[in-house]
């Protein structure tokens, strides 16, 4: 688990920040799509099976520690009863085997594992005061005590060596971290050595250890210093987001301006350095109070956007229903006008809540289509030649349809031969318009037929729908066709951009990758139908009516 530590620290930050934009990529696009800030969500299954692997890891670092404290409260139990064995072999011990038994028991000391650090200077000095205790009691064996001394006399020169050289180091934090393993060899795993020699040889290892903590202590003031500057650069950020708010911000433009305006600070502020402990947790809640009293005021401008959509939305309904109790009003003369105002007022009334807009809209749509189009129909019904030409299309369509069942595809030509003779023969009233229908129907079955590829067939189709409309003049539907055809570009582009945002998350696989290999197909999918709404698109623009 600490090996992972880092690693696991690395991964969070490198998600951390990739999820990040994505986030930002999708509040973006549904701000620009009409969407309010206060409105955005957003879920990601990725997001999910991170946080499901992140908590995994947390319960098992839980468990491993848990594991960890309960091992060296066992441990603490073992030292303490060789503690009580020491005291033991000093007050009971035969002379003629106390020594092998000493020797025993410290490397039983030796082989177990750490205890808690609260207990870890009581327990070394009881251990090493009844250690003193039982050299003490050698000189009925000195020949086993005078080696004894000597071995630990080599030993403890050794790491006085040791840290003098480390004195002299000019990487202090590896020096210092070395200092701390030779302290502990000296305290654990080294016995004393004789009398004469104790106090020299840790005036020696005192001074070398002294001289390291004082180049450290020089080095930690260096770093204080600039501890200091960083908090004089963070506090110069905090007042940058304090001074975000000043002033008007009385549109979202402005808003989105002070939004980005306030991550690179945020970026910033996370780039400098640390500050003095005793600072920090200061520096921080000002940064945070600085951050949120900029979020209160950026949700208040949008909350007060909402409060002006639902007024609009009042608005709306209202005009909705003074529509729907006017469609189906026979008093053509004086009625047209009104509708004719209430779809320009309508125009003049700002944005509603986006869930409601669809809705509202289409009741709108449906309540003014519905009133036009029964107008249209009085007005088609009235038109001599439009009764006429019903019936000559009528018997076109006879002979468009006894040609293409001889058997042979008719040609593109022959095709487009009929087209033109049916516009010549004008429009047709709306309710006879059935008869559109069944010739358009009849055009895709022939075009079905024909060794083209599926571009040039909904081009065709596409095309003969608005030469349809045009003829009909009804520039409405032209108009609609052509807001449909942009959406559709819309929506496929961010279906291209979603698939080549997933690829990055997947972008180390295999080549025969099945995940890979289908999502690189959509993408190529989405870029066809792409390139048939952009035809589209081109070809309804091009029209001049």
């Amino acid at each position: 688990i600490p090996v992972l530590k880092e690693a696991v620290e690395s991964i969070k930050l490198c998600f951390n920040q990739r999820y990040g934009a994505l986030l930002k990529e999708k509040k973006e696009a549904f701000m620009a799509d009409g969407g309010n800030e206060i409105d955005f969500q957003y879920s990601s299954p990725i997001k999910s099976k991170y946080n499901d692997l992140l908590f995994e890891f947390k319960v098992k670092r839980q468990r491993y520690y848990k594991q960890l404290e309960d091992e060296q409260k066992e441990n603490l139990a073992k030292r303490i009863a060789l503690i009580e064995e020491l005291k033991d072999l000093i007050n009971n011990a035969e002379p003629s085997t106390m020594y092998n038994q000493f020797r025993d028991l410290q490397q039983r000391w030796r082989a177990v594992g750490k205890i808690p650090r609260a207990k870890y200077n009581d327990i070394w000095r009881t251990y090493h005061h009844h250690v003193e205790r039982f050299y003490d009691l050698l000189h009925l064996s000195n020949d086993f005590r005078d080696l004894d001394f000597k071995h630990n006399l080599e030993e403890k020169l050794k790491l006085v060596e040791k840290a003098e050289a480390l004195a002299e180091s000019d990487d202090l934090n590896k020096a210092f971290k070395e200092l701390q393993v030779l302290h502990k060899l000296w305290k654990e795993d080294i016995g004393p050595v004789a009398r004469e020699y104790r106090e020299d040889i840790w005036e020696r290892f005192s001074k070398a250890t002294k001289k390291i903590h004082e180049q450290r202590h020089e080095l930690q003031k260096e770093l204080e210093s600039k501890y200091e500057e960083n908090v004089i650069l963070k506090r110069e950020l905090i007042a940058k987001i304090n001074n975000l708010v000043d002033g008007a911000l009385n549109s979202h433009k402005l808003w989105q301006q002070k939004i980005r305006e306030l991550e690179a600070i945020r970026k910033e502020f996370f780039s400098i350095g640390r500050v003095p402990r005793a600072l920090n947790e200061k520096i921080w809640t000002e940064f945070k109070d600085a951050t949120r009293a900029f979020n209160r005021e950026k949700n208040n401008f949008y909350k007060s956007i909402k409060r002006g959509q639902h007024e609009n939305l009042a608005k709306k309904n209202a005009l909705v229903e003074k529509a729907e109790a006017l469609k189906d009003s026979e008093d053509w003369d004086t009625t047209t006008e009104i509708m004719k105002q209430i779809q320009a007022e309508w125009k003049t009334i700002g944005h509603v809540p986006r869930k409601y807009s669809d809705k509202i809209w289409n009741r709108f749509k449906a309540a003014c289509n519905h009133y036009f189009d029964r107008l249209h129909g009085v007005q088609d019904e009235a038109n001599k030649e439009q009764v006429e030409a019903f019936t000559k299309k009528k018997e076109l369509l006879e002979n468009l349809k006894s040609q293409a069942d001889k058997g042979e595809p008719l040609t593109l030509e022959v095709i487009n031969s009929y087209i033109d003779d049916w516009r010549a023969l004008g429009s047709l009233p709306s309710n006879m318009r059935h008869l559109e229908t069944k010739f358009n129907k009849t055009l895709q079955n022939l075009y079905a037929k024909l060794d083209l590829d599926e571009k040039e067939i909904a081009l065709l189709k596409f095309k003969n729908t608005i030469n349809t409309y045009i003829s009909q003049r009804n520039f409405r539907k032209v108009d609609n066709e052509q807001l449909f055809v942009r959406k559709k570009i819309d929506e496929v582009t961010r279906e291209i951009q979603q698939l080549e945002n997933n690829i990055s998350f997947i972008s180390n696989a295999d080549d025969d990758n099945p995940l890979l290999k289908n999502v690189r197909s959509n993408i190529e999918n989405y870029r066809e139908q792409l390139a048939i709404w952009k035809a589209k698109l081109e070809y309804v623009t091009g029209l001049d009516y």
